[in-house]
């Protein structure tokens, strides 16, 4: 009786039942990766029928892109806090607790199975999504950082900028690394950053 009340179909519409799809993708990525997943299954996780899955996507490649882009952090925000070292800090905060995150760990799963050919349909998601309005933000704050006077002016350049998003594709590709420490975005700031940018 119990496992049929657990099994059995939840009437939701809408957003609840996108939302509910969208967590039982992120956990069916990380407890059994991008290759075991199926539809069927995440139907299922999602107490849904799988008909209400194929209306909105037609693969689970379009579900998972979905289900990510619904839960990253995006990158644009960042208010003046009077200087870029606190700018820095609250950007990179962002992706370090989203990389502790459900989302964080499916990804992470995702970016260690994926065949190269898999991958691209991903790789172009990413940098989309994440790492060009990363870099384009941080650009922001160097500039806005440089008129201040707490930024070398010649420090704003897309090289500079491409540090963030390597070091955490670093941490995640080839480090392995599942978690980041809590301390992680402060050092990356104060021992990789201020240095590099300082005025």
């Amino acid at each position: 009786m119990a496992t049929e009340v657990l099994t059995r179909p939840v009437r939701r519409r809408g957003k609840e039942l996108e939302n509910a799809i969208f967590a039982a993708t992120l956990d069916q990525l990380t407890s059994g990766g991008y290759a075991r997943l199926t539809m069927e299954g995440v139907a299922a996780a999602a107490r849904t029928g799988k008909a209400a899955l194929y209306r909105r996507w037609a693969s689970k490649v379009e579900l998972v892109i979905d289900a990510l882009d619904s839960t990253l952090p995006r990158p644009n925000g960042i208010p003046d806090l009077g200087s870029a070292r606190g700018e820095l800090l609250q950007l990179i905060e962002v992706f370090a607790d989203a990389m502790n995150s459900r989302a964080g760990s499916a990804l992470h799963a995702l970016m260690g199975e994926l065949s190269h050919q898999q991958a691209e349909v991903f790789k172009d998601f990413i940098v989309q999504r994440v790492i060009e309005p990363t870099k384009d933000t941080i650009l922001d704050i160097l500039r806005r950082g440089a008129e201040r006077g707490d930024v070398r002016a010649d420090a704003a350049t897309p090289m500079v900028a491409d540090v963030v998003p390597a070091m955490f594709l670093y941490q995640v590709k080839i480090s392995g690394r599942e978690n980041m420490a809590p301390d992680y975005a402060a050092r990356m700031v104060d021992d990789v950053l201020v240095p590099l940018i300082r005025a």
